[in-house]
Order: structure tokens, then C-alpha cells, then sequence
């Protein structure tokens, strides 16, 4: 589910799960951290892309509806997300992340704990929870309202409303909005720029940018709770009907 390359000092790490929209379920998660961990010792930058029409959708609400032990998978997934999030932030290496296509639910986590953020126009954010009857994960309550505003937050959360590329750069949650046809090379380029620069300035510049990590875990730690204690409600099991079209 996971697709790592390396060239020269850069390696790049591919969602490949396209025919679920690289939807965030264990396996995947699973690789994504081995994935960073082999990336520590193999490169000075990662690149972070997906294949498909998608980025990623999030959780996969399928498999949290079929879950046969649904308090246990919900606690895996989204510990295994927050565990992804902070080992992406503890990494010495900077991660470029190229995003095009649909990000929504907790896989907005990846772009909150990558570096450098290069969206496609069609770019848009999506959080969902109210609609399907979800609490916030992936660091929407944890990370994002530092970045771009406690009320904006609350708005979009609340009215599930989407963050469009132009908006994610102007709010400081993207770096630069790039054409879909090149954000990879665009993203390689940039990562091979930053790879040429002394390495333990990166390091440290990454280091003393993600303060409070132990905080943010917490933080996490809350929205994984959280998750699990609303998950677990006839109305969550309702939401999720009625967006896969079943019956309760």
C-alpha cells in the first residue's frame, strides 16, 4: 500500500491505494511508518505524494462500518495516524508533500505534519465529521486552528465546509499551489533544492519549527478519545448508513 523510491538523496513515499482513494486503514498506516523509519537512514528529504484521483479521503468508512470489533479498530486507526503524524514531525528530514485531488477527514493529519506543501488547483479539504457523525481527528482540533484560526476552524468543522487550494496557501496550511501535471517534478525539484543545503541547519530549522511535540501528542491523544467515544454512538453507526447508503 505503500511505495518508497529513492534517487539520489531524496525518497519518495506513494500512497498506493487508488481504487479506495488511499483511503487511511491499518495496513496502510502500518507501511507508512515503516516506510519513514527505512527514510531516516536512506535519504535527507521526502517526497509525499498519492497515486489516483485522490490524495486521501481519510478513514476508510467502509471498513469503520464493517469493523467487527468496532472500539478496537477505531482505536487502531487513529492511534496508528497520530503515530504516522508524530514520527513525521520527529524526522530530521524535511517532507515535501505534493497533494492534488481530494483531501479529507484525518489524512488532512499528512499535510499538518509535512514541511512544505505544494497543492494541485483542484485541491480541496474536507473535513465531513458532522456530516457522517464523526469526531475530529487528525490533528483538525489538534494542529490546524493554530495554524489558521480557532473560529475559522470551528466554522468549517461544524458547517463541513472545503478548503480550497488558493485558501489552504492564503491561511498558511499550503506552500504554493502548482499545476497537477507537474507538482511531482515540481516537488522532486524542491526537495533536491533543500537536500542541497547543509544538514544539520535543516534539522535544526525543522526541529525548533515543530515545538511542543508532547504537547500535540496529547492533543492527539484527546482527538483519539474522543473518536472512539463518538464512534461507538447510534448516531455515528446512523452517519454512516446513511453516507454508504445502508440500512442501520
Amino acid at each position: 500500500m505503500i511505495r518508497t523510491t529513492t534517487t539520489g538523496s531524496t525518497a519518495t513515499v506513494t500512497l498506493c491505494r487508488p481504487e479506495r482513494h488511499n483511503s487511511l486503514v491499518p495496513e496502510l498506516l502500518e507501511d507508512l511508518l515503516a516506510a519513514l523509519g527505512r527514510a531516516r537512514n536512506d535519504a535527507r528529504v521526502v517526497v509525499l505524494t498519492a497515486e489516483g484521483r485522490s490524495f486521501s479521503t481519510g478513514g476508510d468508512v467502509r471498513a469503520f462500518f464493517d469493523a467487527s470489533e468496532p472500539q478496537r479498530y477505531a482505536h487502531e486507526v487513529v492511534g496508528l495516524l497520530n503515530q504516522v503524524m508524530l514520527a513525521m514531525m520527529r524526522l530530521p528530514q524535511p517532507i515535501v508533500a505534493a497533494v492534488h485531488g481530494i483531501v479529507s477527514g484525518g489524512s488532512l493529519g499528512l499535510l499538518l505534519a509535512s514541511d512544505v506543501v505544494l497543492v494541485s488547483p483542484q485541491v480541496t479539504i474536507t473535513p465531513w465529521y458532522s456530516e457522517v457523525g464523526f469526531s475530529p481527528d487528525g490533528g483538525w482540533t489538534a494542529l490546524l486552528p493554530d495554524l489558521i484560526g480557532q473560529k475559522r476552524t470551528a466554522r468549517i468543522l461544524l458547517r463541513n465546509e472545503s478548503i480550497t487550494a488558493e485558501e489552504a496557501v492564503n491561511w498558511g496550511l499550503a506552500s504554493d499551489v502548482v499545476p497537477a501535471e507537474t507538482i511531482c517534478d515540481r516537488a522532486t525539484t524542491l526537495a533536491s533544492e533543500i537536500a542541497a543545503m547543509k544538514r544539520g541547519s535543516t534539522a535544526f530549522i525543522k526541529r525548533l519549527l515543530c515545538r511542543d511535540i508532547e504537547t500535540i501528542a496529547a492533543r492527539l491523544e484527546d482527538e483519539r478519545s474522543s473518536f472512539v467515544e463518538q464512534f461507538l454512538t447510534a448516531e455515528a453507526r446512523a452517519g454512516m448508513a446513511a453516507f454508504l447508503g445502508e440500512a442501520v
